[in-house]
């Protein structure tokens, strides 16, 4: 398994769009499949954004000063997706706004990754090095560890 931190992220990305594909997918009236894929949405986007926020994103500001802009927007884009997270896990699948709100989510972190990948990421492969992303990258996995996993 590679250390590589983008390489990692990108996995996390990956996983947490399959389950927005499923959530998609699932009917209006699959209640529970939702409430189902709507708990591990809110896992993997808690330890994912956990990594970025402690780890990622600090060490990449101060290795790439270039980079403070789009690593200030990411935050806040984090912050956006922390609400939506925290009001989603109080919340019924049957609550008339469920859907809606888990749908505004998806679209956020969609734009959120679609960012990173097709932009940020190149930029930050472009400035660090092979030996750097792979040290980034192994902070990252032990900090997966003890990552909180619900914005509680």
């Amino acid at each position: 398994m590679s250390t590589d931190a983008i390489v990692l992220l990108r996995e996390d990305h990956k996983a947490v769009r399959k389950l927005f594909r499923d959530f998609e997918k699932a009917g209006p009236t699959a209640q529970k499949t939702k409430k189902q894929l709507i708990e591990k949405i809110i896992e993997l986007l808690t330890v994912h954004t956990y990594i970025e926020n402690e780890c990622m994103y600090p060490e990449v500001r101060a290795l790439v000063p270039d980079l403070e802009k789009d690593i200030l927007e990411s935050y806040e884009e984090h912050h956006v997706a922390d609400v939506l997270i925290a009001e989603l896990a109080a919340m019924k699948p049957d609550d008339e706004r469920f859907t809606a709100k888990a749908t505004v989510l998806i679209e956020n972190v969609d734009h959120h990754i679609d960012e990173e990948e097709n932009e940020w990421f190149p930029k930050v492969r472009e400035h660090l090095g092979r030996k750097q992303l792979q040290e980034i990258g192994a902070r990252m996995l032990e900090l997966k560890e003890k990552a909180p996993t619900s914005p509680a």
